[in-house]
């Protein structure tokens, strides 16, 4: 875990967040930025520094973070979705621990903008 790390903090509740789903491994919360009319992210509460920080053994938390974030997509009401990992800065990564943007409630375009 990083120290100083954000959805580190979130995750052990230092931070509050309206928190959509939560387990051992994983916590799903509302952007505070919403991208789309439904807009949430999924994170593990293990701190991976985004998809090239891991390795074979996280195959499966990565998959239930997949899994997990379209169950909540299609329970609020967007069963179509975008799910979205940024990887490094040019990607667009601002937040250094491994997360997944579920976006949907409106139709996405592609490329993104």
């Amino acid at each position: 875990m990083a120290g100083d790390c954000i959805f580190c903090k979130i995750s052990k509740g230092e931070i509050p967040a309206k928190k959509l789903y939560e387990d051992d491994e994983l916590v799903a919360f509302w952007d505070t930025a919403p991208q789309a009319p439904i807009h949430f992210l999924v994170i593990p509460k293990k701190h991976l520094s985004g998809p090239a920080g891991t390795t074979a053994a996280d195959d499966q938390l990565i998959g239930k973070v997949l899994r997990k974030g379209a169950e909540l997509a299609a329970a609020n009401g967007a069963a179509d979705c975008r799910l979205v990992m940024n990887n490094g800065p040019e990607a667009g990564q601002t937040v250094f621990h491994l997360h997944m943007h579920v976006l949907g409630g409106r139709p996405m375009t592609w490329p993104p903008g």
